[in-house]
């Protein structure tokens, strides 16, 4: 099971879930955390990645501590009760 914490602005679009748990099985990759999240709920498609597949770069997912851009990005490779936090960023002034 992996778990996914959602900031307050990508909530609508996941039923008002401030967290969404992710059955992963075998060796869970946030690609395949990404894309059961979105097939669960496919509203955040369009707000999570591009038409490519790829993470929107005013996305960023941490494992722990660490950005997955900084590890091996859509390819990291999740342990057993992971939990991924997104983070958009937010511009203003």
């Amino acid at each position: 099971m992996v778990a996914v914490r959602l900031p307050t602005v990508l909530r609508p679009f996941a039923g008002g879930a401030e967290r969404v748990e992710i059955e992963a099985g075998g060796e869970p990759t946030v690609a395949s955390v990404f894309a059961a999240l979105e097939a669960q709920h496919p509203a955040l498609r369009r707000r999570l990645t591009d038409e490519q597949g790829a993470i929107r770069r005013h996305v960023n997912v941490y494992l722990g501590n660490d950005n997955i851009r900084d590890l091996d990005g859509l390819d990291t490779k999740l342990p057993a009760e992971a939990e991924l936090l997104i983070l958009p960023s937010v511009a203003g002034g």
